[in-house]
């Protein structure tokens, strides 16, 4: 299984095909990743533990575990933990293409272009 540490948490790769990519990703508190878009796929994000808030578009919405957030090919989002447990969400990749240079940073914590 591929595992990868980042700065805000870390995500495991559960599945890995020519049609789909499932992860899951852990946040840790206070943790969020960059905002960002993607070219070559769509995400559903669907919220396991904890709660924090998505962006999705420049709109800021809280969420929390049990939530399903679906986000379009394109469009510019992060999640950030504001809660005090680890905030874990499974990932589902849809499009041509999942590898992690088709991330495109608009923002980032942690100064990665």
């Amino acid at each position: 299984m591929e595992h990868d540490v980042r700065p805000w948490g870390e995500y495991f790769v559960l599945e890995d095909s020519d049609t789909h990519k499932v992860k899951r990703i852990e946040v840790n508190p206070e943790g969020r990743l960059s905002y960002q878009y993607h070219q070559k796929r769509s995400e559903v994000w669907t919220i396991v533990q904890g709660k924090g808030t998505i962006t999705l578009n420049d709109e800021v919405n809280v969420i929390q575990s049990g939530d399903v957030i679906e986000i379009p090919q394109g469009a510019k989002h992060r999640i950030e933990n504001r809660g005090e447990e680890v905030l874990v969400f499974i990932e589902v990749q849809l499009g041509s293409y999942f590898g992690e240079d088709d991330i495109v940073r608009i923002e980032d914590d942690y100064d990665r272009v």
